[in-house]
């Protein structure tokens, strides 16, 4: 960006701490801590307020498919505010296992896993994200390069479902004997209770239902490409 003249800069906030709270309750919990009826906010929207009166910048959102919130917190009061939170019976912690596999339940790509930079929204299944007046006015960054990809995609991003061990990152995918993908996430889903993974497939066998076969330590399971999310989003619109 810099080298065609442009002016771009990064500042980098080493003060400030991030607390996810999701979940059914997270409306519940949250309003606890708070004058601002944070119960009506839309996903996907924010607002400056006072969390158990520290100043707080509070968005509807979170990456586990659930409902909840992330509270942008001063670091110095991110710890005593999440102490406060988990006195509350409906409260758990969780790390980032328990947000992986509610994720991939959600259908939800993780970046330097499912995605990189030669994977276009194409290949990623995330066309959506481009409106169909934006690809046909363009004029952003990587337009070309997007619709020119279009025509040549050779693989698509899909779910599925495993007969058999959970399939991890590079797992290959085969079918009638020929390998046509590699898995990019996958797991034992918590709530489904079976394997579930995400991966790369050749196009053309990217249809819901197509039966294939993913290699878990040199032995091959049974497959079928699944629609995603695994498990209902549960994103609140007002």
């Amino acid at each position: 960006f810099q080298a065609e003249g442009k002016e771009v800069k990064m500042e980098y906030l080493g003060d400030i701490g991030l607390i996810a709270l999701q979940g059914a309750m997270a409306p519940t919990v949250l309003k606890r801590f708070t004058d601002f009826d944070v119960t009506k906010m839309p996903f996907m929207t924010g607002n400056d307020i006072k969390v158990g009166g520290v100043n707080c910048r509070v968005t509807r959102c979170g990456y586990t498919g659930e409902d909840g919130y992330e509270v942008q917190i001063p670091a110095e009061d991110s710890i005593p505010l999440v102490k406060e939170i988990l006195k509350n019976k409906e409260v758990v912690p969780c790390g980032l296992g328990a947000r992986d596999s509610l994720r991939l339940e959600a259908g939800l790509c993780l970046y330097g896993t499912d995605l990189n930079t030669s994977i276009s929204p194409v290949e990623g299944t995330l066309m959506w994200t481009i409106s169909k007046q934006r690809r046909a006015d363009g004029g952003f960054i990587g337009h070309k390069a997007i619709m020119e990809r279009m025509k040549t995609c050779q693989k698509k991003r899909v779910g599925f479902m495993i007969q058999g061990a959970p399939a991890r990152h590079g797992a290959k995918i085969y079918s009638n004997g020929e390998e046509v993908g590699e898995i990019t996430s996958g797991t034992l889903s918590p709530s489904l209770k079976k394997p579930v993974a995400m991966g790369y497939i050749k196009k053309g066998l990217h249809t819901a239902g197509t039966a294939v076969e993913v290699e878990v330590r040199h032995k091959r399971y049974p497959a079928v490409v699944t629609k995603m999310p695994f498990v209902a989003n549960h994103y609140y619109r007002g």
